[in-house]
Parts: C-alpha cells; structure tokens; sequence
C-alpha cells in the first residue's frame, strides 16, 4: 500500500498506525471542527473528519490517500469535548462517573474522488469515581487534548473504567482494524 496521510495531529492516532505498521506521514491543517445545529452525534465526528481530509486534500491534491479522523464523547444526548482547563476536566470526569458514555470517532478515507466515511461507536461504563481519584488523575495526566477529558489507556482507564461494548482503540482515537480493512478494501478496488 503507498503511503498515506495521516491528517490529525493527535500523538495516540499516530501510534495505533505505528502499531499497525502502517507506512504513512502527518500532514496537519488548521480547519473548523464546529458543526450545524442539530446534527445528529453519529454525524459530527464524520463531518469533522471531512473538514480535515478536504483540507489536506486541498494542500497535496488528489495523488495522494489522506486518512482523517475525528473523536467525540456522548453522554446522554451531548457531546463532550475537551475540557477547557482543570475545573472543566473535574466537571467532565464528575459526570461520567458511574454513568455508561459513548466514544465515537469518524473516519473519512480520501482517495481522489473516491471516500470511505463511517463512525464506529464504543460503549463505556465507568465505576464511581470519588472526589480524590478525579483530582489525582486532572492533575497527573492533564487531559486537556483529551476528548471527554480522559485516555482510556492512562491510570484512569486501568481504575476507572468498568467495561466496554465495542473497540478498545476506538476509544484510543481510531478504530485501527476498521480503518485498515478500508484502506485494503479502497486500494484493491483501485
């Protein structure tokens, strides 16, 4: 497979592809990650992720496959971000405790004119976590690049985290065998 591009600045997506073996290079643009109101929260992280690609896209032309990807947290019916600043992160780690969240990550595939765009979804329960335990980790870890203010594969995730029901590296930032089957299913039919 030729080289991708990987279109995220985000250390853990690098280091799933990393993992994966995957030959490719980070190519970053700046690019609005806002989206219209109402959207439905499958939607969001696929239309951050187009956002991404086109913007790379438009940067190296159509020669080339861009991989781009966007995560988001859900609880409820909102979405979370990443925390703003400390207290945002305690306020963030105080509702998802003892709750059950969804990690969603859309991916968009480029491939000239060609797109592969899906959201994997993870189901995350987490157990009560007290005052102290939330302070500990904020502290620590500072979360602050983290969607929903937390790393799955970080101290939290080890105490934290009472089960899951889908991709363990969704909640990573990509669902790395997912992704993989797209760039073989995509490069095959080239």
């Amino acid at each position: 497979m030729d080289r991708i591009i990987l279109a995220s600045r985000s250390p853990r997506r690098k280091q799933l592809l990393e993992w994966a073996e995957m030959d490719f290079e980070v190519i970053v643009r700046e690019t609005d990650e806002s989206w219209p109101p109402g959207m439905d929260t499958e939607t969001v992280p696929v239309h951050i992720a187009r956002g991404k690609a086109l913007a790379v896209k438009e940067q190296v032309g159509e020669g080339r496959i861009i991989l781009a990807a966007d995560t988001v947290v859900v609880l409820g019916k909102e979405i979370i971000g990443k925390p703003r600043d400390r207290d945002d992160a305690v306020r963030i780690l105080s509702s998802l405790s003892g709750n059950r969240h969804q990690v969603i990550t859309g991916v968009v595939i480029l491939n000239g004119r060609e797109e592969i765009a899906f959201a994997d979804i993870t189901e995350v329960w987490f157990h009560e976590l007290n005052a102290s335990q939330i302070a500990f980790y904020v502290d620590k870890y500072k979360p602050y690049d983290k969607a929903g203010a937390y790393a799955i594969q970080e101290w939290i995730g080890v105490i934290g985290i009472k089960a899951i029901d889908g991709d363990f590296y969704n909640v990573m930032g990509l669902p790395v065998s997912r992704v993989v089957r797209a760039l073989t299913t995509l490069v095959t039919a080239s």
